[in-house]
């Protein structure tokens, strides 16, 4: 069952009620017995746990370190690249050789 925090506009009593979802809204203050009592808008107080759920996982672009995404030189992403073709080779210089201003 979520929890809901409820705050009074006329006295500022606050309070969280474990609730089902759908229980009526709760409208009257506990502590001064008037109708305003209303429900506080609240970030959600759960976290996803497991492989899968971490908030590193969708940052940047990169793939998760288990695997189970698609990696870009896998062939299945949308522009076609790889990886080797994105990059060119580089060719080898040839070695130094003697000068001949020497002579």
């Amino acid at each position: 069952m979520p929890i809901y925090a409820y705050r009074c506009d006329e006295c500022g009593f606050a309070k969280d009620v474990l609730q089902k979802i759908s229980d009526p809204v709760l409208t009257v203050c506990p502590s001064c017995g008037k109708s305003s009592f209303k429900k506080q808008v609240t970030a959600a107080g759960f976290q996803l746990k497991g492989t899968g759920w971490y908030v590193t996982d969708f940052r940047g672009g990169s793939a998760p370190a288990t695997g189970t995404a698609p990696s870009a030189d896998s062939g299945g992403s949308a522009g076609g690249n790889s990886t080797a073709s994105a990059a060119p080779t580089p060719t080898p210089t040839p070695a130094a050789t003697p000068s001949d201003s020497s002579t």
